[in-house]
């Protein structure tokens, strides 16, 4: 796993900051008075820290945006970035400053004279930005360099910063599961890594092959049965309430070739990605573990990997789900409700949860409808669609309602099953949606996240650099502070 250091914090002190040798963070705004320790390093600098800020180009930067003076005069540091930050500090400003300073970390040490600035955002997403998968590596660059956050009440912040690093650890462990080649992280030892995840507290099962047969779930199996590695769904139990539980369910499909129904060469590489649904299904089991959370969560993840083989399913196919539902295969690229289908209704069925999300790379059509910006979102219950929707936005997570009528549920019908696993190109993250739909019961509140778009970006997202980026832990984690926890 990707090494974090934990930030140390101290109480301000004014001596310290010239002799700090690595980076010196601070803190301005254009026309107001320099907090107490931007005051000391502008003195130090004989007002170089002022003129900057009077700048023209200081005056253009957006709240959290940052200026960077190299080898100030009067400190021993090799640079100082100079931060812009209202008075009326939000918490978009504290993630852009984050960002930013988690974007120029390199292997010296920060110091961060946050003075009275609340740490969480800014130090969670400071630490989620200074990321580098480095485990594929012949020679691994260096670790960054720690940080060091210098603070008015250092005791009053020893809650948030343990919250922010516990989270950042969280997506961290997500992006190096996604980014993983699906040679080094199979069914099997993805199985294994949760299995290792009991010394958190979490109680762990896992179903093997055997199990799920008996359990009926042939649309799960099917997806997997052409290849080598053997199909497993992993049970992860977070039991830090009473009550029922929040269920969270991941696709967690290694690899997907798209089985018969090949895949196209190009890009078939980032298919190593197809299994961040249950990426983030286990980084927040492990974030709800490592905060102690006082809410029931059970997440579950169906890992499989589709391959084309002689035993592999065929288009044309059809299958019988646990719910009992024949499923007419259409398209063998779309196996990952396939895999979802028969985990949903496990879920209701041995689970019996309060609430069910699931979250998948499940269409190419998000991405042409909403591109890497936003997640999609579906749901039957507009009271949790909206709680999780403020959860994302306060955490800065992109997410966005699409449509679920009950018109498009028409295009899945199948002429010799029941339903079929493709409608097409039309509406295709829509209609994905709907089968999904139809494991689920009636009564059961239930949101469908569609994050092929979010999971593995080419540039830069919100909170990481480009690669796998381990969009909905922290706004899951939100959404199960909001509504799932009981204090």
């Amino acid at each position: 796993m990707t090494r974090l250091q934990t930030p140390t914090l101290i109480e301000t002190d004014l001596d310290a900051i010239a002799a700090h040798a690595g980076r010196v963070v601070v803190f301005a705004e254009a026309g107001a008075p320099l907090p107490r320790t931007t005051r000391r390093v502008d003195s130090l600098t004989r007002k170089a820290i002022s003129r900057a800020v009077e700048s023209d180009a200081f005056d253009k930067l957006k709240p959290g945006e940052g200026l960077v003076l190299a080898y100030p005069a009067g400190m021993a540091a090799e640079t100082v970035q100079v931060i812009r930050m209202p008075k009326r500090v939000d918490a978009d400003a504290l993630r852009k400053a984050g960002l930013s300073i988690g974007r120029a970390q390199g292997e010296t040490a920060t110091l961060i004279c946050a003075n009275a600035l609340p740490m969480g955002a800014l130090i969670r997403t400071a630490l989620l930005r200074a990321y580098q998968y480095q485990a594929q590596k012949s020679k691994p660059k260096p670790d960054f360099g720690p940080y060091t956050l210098m603070v008015n009440a250092p005791d009053k912040a020893k809650a948030d910063l343990a919250e922010a690093v516990a989270l950042a650890e969280a997506v961290h462990m997500t992006r190096d599961l996604v980014n993983a080649p699906a040679n080094v992280l199979t069914t099997t030892s993805f199985a294994e890594q949760i299995k290792g995840m009991e010394s958190l507290g979490l109680k762990i099962e896992i179903l093997e092959e055997a199990e799920m047969e008996t359990l009926g779930m042939r649309s799960l199996l099917a997806v997997g049965q052409g290849s080598e590695s053997p199909s497993k769904l992993a049970i992860l139990r977070w039991e830090g309430a009473e009550g029922a539980p929040l269920a969270v369910v991941g696709k967690g499909v290694m690899f997907d070739t798209g089985g018969i129904s090949l895949k196209p060469g190009a890009g078939m590489e980032e298919m190593t990605m197809d299994m961040g649904g249950a990426a983030v299904t286990v980084g927040l089991m492990q974030a709800l573990a490592a905060r102690k959370a006082p809410a029931h969560v059970v997440g579950l993840v169906g890992l499989v990997e589709n391959m084309p083989d002689a035993r592999a399913q065929r288009p044309g196919d059809v299958v019988k789900s646990m719910k009992g539902d024949m499923i007419e295969v259409i398209n063998t690229d779309a196996e990952g409700r396939m895999v979802l289908a028969d985990v949903l209704w496990y879920a209701q069925e041995h689970i019996q949860p309060r609430a069910v999300i699931d979250l998948a790379t499940l269409t190419g059509a998000i991405i042409v409808a909403l591109g890497h910006e936003k997640a999609g979102v579906f749901a039957n219950d507009d009271a949790l669609a909206e709680a999780f929707l403020t959860a994302a936005a306060e955490v800065g997570e992109g997410a966005w309602r699409m449509p679920l009528d009950p018109a498009y549920h028409k295009l899945i019908k199948s002429r010799i099953a029941d339903i079929k696993n493709s409608a097409g190109r039309p509406a295709g993250s829509i209609t994905a949606a709907s089968f999904l739909q139809c494991f689920i019961k009636p009564d059961m509140p239930w949101i469908h996240l569609d994050i092929a778009g979010v999971a593995l970006t080419k540039g830069e997202s919100a909170h990481a650099p480009k690669g796998a980026s381990g969009w909905g832990v922290l706004a899951l984690d939100a959404l199960v502070r909001a509504r799932f926890e009981t204090r």
